[in-house]
């Protein structure tokens, strides 16, 4: 007896869909909360690597938008001249979190 029904499955659908638009949306959100600690650690030439680092560990977690990615590549540009080995790892992080075609690479 089979007891699926079309409509539940468009409905489940419907469901993960909205549920991916409000994670996106929570992505942006923290990225433009983000964004004022990326500018001020810029701005002040804060050689404050754990603060550098805590704020990265935030922006891995929205790199996934572009004002997510965009803010975490500024700042680890800026934090390359201080700690390349970090910055080496944070990338590596993002690859395996959020490139697709890390995989490729590998």
């Amino acid at each position: 007896m089979n007891t699926h029904r079309p409509d539940s499955s468009a409905s489940f659908l419907m469901g993960i869909k909205e549920a991916a638009v409000q994670i996106n949306k929570l992505h942006v959100q923290m990225a433009r909360e983000i964004e004022p600690m990326v500018k001020h650690i810029i701005r002040s030439g804060s050689l404050d690597a754990h603060e550098i680092e805590r704020v990265l560990d935030h922006l891995l977690d929205c790199a996934c938008v572009s004002q997510g990615l965009k803010l975490f590549k500024d700042l680890c540009r800026y934090y390359f001249a201080q700690n390349p080995a970090a910055v080496a790892r944070y990338v590596n992080a993002y690859r395996d979190l959020w490139d697709e075609d890390a995989e490729v690479r590998k």
